[in-house]
């Protein structure tokens, strides 16, 4: 268990900007920060971090909350996890005792399935460092291949012994679930056998954008023509190999402030970038490139590079991937190294300032590179030249933008010496064929033609007036709950002539006490369950705690009331101009006018009630003879007269 003064100290020292954008590539926006949703595939962000109030909100999906819980939805933490993560990236020491054997039973298979691969993880490691079979053959080889120490400890890299049960035996005996290791694919289990899958292999761990160990990647080091060169671990709850990319983990922060990726084959590729000093690498392992790792790469930047060695056939056959990121609206260079060479041996020949020149002045754009490697297989052929501008025309097609698209007919044009008047007709014909195909896969509801309606107007929808000044009343407490104003309260008296006045009175309360006393003397109610909910939680919470902090608040509840504060907090702010200022416009902030922000929202919400109550007497002497009715119509009468009272307090006219 994690003491508490170890969780406050996470709290108070856990910036949840920070913690996002080790994520989410964040631009400033105003005072809060925006970028990409990470929870849905979207081209325009929607998703806000606010330092000031230390939440983010994600709009497209409705969640929200703070850093803790952004880890515990992105990277599927437990609670006690999240906070052990910040307490690591803050180089905070947890007070903690250590958990029992009956705590680790309790603990659910997906995380059981990490604990696993973490074992395996450190295991990997000692064997390569401590053992004489791990040095002289798995750090013999990653030396040979140029790594130094540091590298290598970066990584994680390791060694699995050459013997069918090495790690399997020394898993069970720590006490590991074999059903864990199996579904891990670390150990295979055939029957009544058992034995390792990396069996003399050197290790290459795969870890997720936050750092956990997801699965691995093996390599072979003795010549074996009935075994694969390579071996990556299986499918299982926790790796899914076509949502991961290789060096993600380490490359996150530098692809967000370099504002590119480059994008190789393999593991030691990634490696040899890193070590020679270029950070912003990944790999997809291997696999062929997939939507889900493009859109991993998509909230970090717009901008990929991918990077090819010398083998035209192997370039050939990966064009398919640079389709599948300009669908996504990215924006893709491409450069190839010298025959021969691949990005792992280039960049151990080369110093970075060399490395950097050379992917700087050879990263071509993605038409360049496409017609010179397909104008090679047409030369003079005219069909085959022919089918070269309409593949990269279908490239083109692929892009999202329209703008885009068009700069790239121009570019298509002057490269192949064409004229943009058949490249755009031909552009025209796919973008047609695309839409007709998407209209047959369409559901039938759907494929109903259009229907042209003179003078459609949107249904307007109506106001609820109680339901936004119920929300209001919820977002003052939150943010102002606990601090002390001037209140100019009114009285309601009786003038020398008998007629009804308001008397103003100045007191001196806190936000949440006001708020509360208002709404017990008028027996006013919420009437949105979730609002009526949370208003007790808050008003309690703050009668409690005279220190009260919103970050620490919304940690404290479930998630589903974490969510309704993080949108009510938001969304005042989700259309907010980012730059007043510049215009040399100063907006009145609501800090400087919470007492009058208090007493106006308690109005309104009475002047709403009145209109109620006198809708309510309206309907009631409808139904029944006037003249049985006139203490309805007296009452109707002291309510108009009352909320005339309160109106001209707003300043507003009837």
């Amino acid at each position: 268990m994690i003491s508490p003064s170890s969780i406050d100290q996470v709290f108070e020292t856990a910036r949840v900007e920070e913690v996002i954008g080790d994520f989410v590539q964040l631009k400033k926006a105003g005072s809060n920060f925006k970028g990409l949703s990470p929870f849905s595939d979207e081209r325009s962000p929607s998703f806000m971090v606010s330092p000031v109030k230390q939440i983010w909100k994600d709009f497209s999906t409705g969640k929200g909350g703070t850093a803790v819980s952004f880890l515990m939805e992105h990277e599927h933490f437990t609670y006690p996890e999240a906070i052990r993560y910040l307490a690591k990236k803050y180089n905070i020491e947890l007070e903690e005792t250590e958990q029992s054997d009956e705590q680790k039973e309790k603990a659910n298979e997906r995380e059981s399935l990490y604990l696993v691969s973490e074992f395996a993880n450190t295991y990997f490691q000692k064997v390569l460092h401590k053992t004489d079979q791990g040095r002289s053959i798995g750090l013999s080889y990653f030396k040979e291949r140029g790594f130094t120490e540091e590298t290598i400890k970066k990584f994680d890299l390791g060694y699995s012994l050459n013997e069918w049960q090495a790690f399997t035996d020394e898993a069970l005996k720590q006490g590991y679930n074999i059903d864990y290791l199996a579904k891990t694919g670390l150990t295979i289990v055939k029957e009544d056998k058992r034995f390792d899958r990396f069996k003399g292999r050197v290790m290459f761990p795969i870890k997720s954008m936050s750092g956990r160990v997801l699965g691995y990647g093996g390599r072979i080091l003795i010549a074996d023509k009935k075994a694969a060169k390579y071996v990556n671990s299986p499918e299982s709850d926790i790796y899914h190999k076509s949502k991961v990319l290789y060096g993600i983990y380490h490359a996150k922060q530098s692809i967000a402030k370099e504002d590119n990726c480059y994008l190789v084959e393999g593991y030691t590729d990634v490696i040899q970038f890193h070590q020679t000093g270029i950070h912003n690498v990944v790999s997809s392992s291997g696999t062929a490139l997939t939507s889900e790792q493009i859109r991993l790469i998509n909230r970090l930047t717009k901008n990929i590079t991918v990077l090819f060695d010398g083998d035209a056939a192997g370039m050939r056959a990966s064009l398919r991937g640079i389709d599948l990121i300009l669908e996504q609206g990215m924006n893709v260079k491409v450069c190839t190294f010298p025959e021969g060479e691949d990005p792992d041996s280039f960049a151990k020949q080369n110093t970075l300032e060399e490395l950097a020149l050379y992917l700087n002045e050879n990263a071509k754009d993605f038409i360049q590179f496409k017609a010179s490697i397909l104008f090679e297989d047409s030369k003079n052929d005219p069909i085959k030249k022919a089918e070269t501008v309409r593949d990269i025309v279908n490239s083109i097609a692929k892009i999202p933008d329209r703008i885009k698209k068009e700069i790239y007919i121009q570019e298509c044009a002057r490269i192949m010496d064409l004229s943009e008047e058949v490249l755009f007709s031909t552009l025209a014909q796919m973008d047609k064929k695309e839409a007709q195909d998407d209209h047959k896969k369409a559901p039938p509801e759907q494929q109903q033609a259009f229907n042209v309606i003179k003078n459609y107007q949107e249904p307007v929808q109506k106001v609820d007036v109680q339901y936004l000044l119920e929300r209001k009343i919820i977002e003052i407490l939150l943010l102002y709950g606990n601090k002390t104003e001037d209140f100019e309260d009114l009285v309601l008296k009786e003038n020398e002539k008998g007629e009804l006045i308001l008397e103003p009175i100045i007191q001196q309360a806190k936000v949440f006490e006001k708020i509360f006393l208002d709404l017990q003397e008028d027996e006013m109610q919420f009437t949105n369950a979730h609002f009526k909910t949370l208003y007790y939680t808050i008003i309690d919470r703050l009668n409690q705690d005279k220190n009260f902090e919103l970050k620490t608040f919304v940690n404290s509840v479930d998630q589903d009331m974490a969510n309704e504060i993080t949108t009510i907090l938001m969304d005042d702010e989700r259309y907010a101009l980012d730059d007043w200022n510049r215009m040399n416009i100063f907006p009145k902030q609501k800090m400087n006018s919470v007492g009058q922000l208090v007493s106006e929202t308690i109005l309104s919400l009475r002047c709403f009630l009145i209109d109620l109550k006198v809708k309510e007497f309206q309907q009631e002497t409808l139904l029944n003879k006037i003249d049985s009715n006139r203490n309805i119509l007296e009452e109707v009468k002291d309510y108009s007269s009352l909320k005339m009272l309160l109106s001209r307090k707003l300043n507003r006219v009837l």
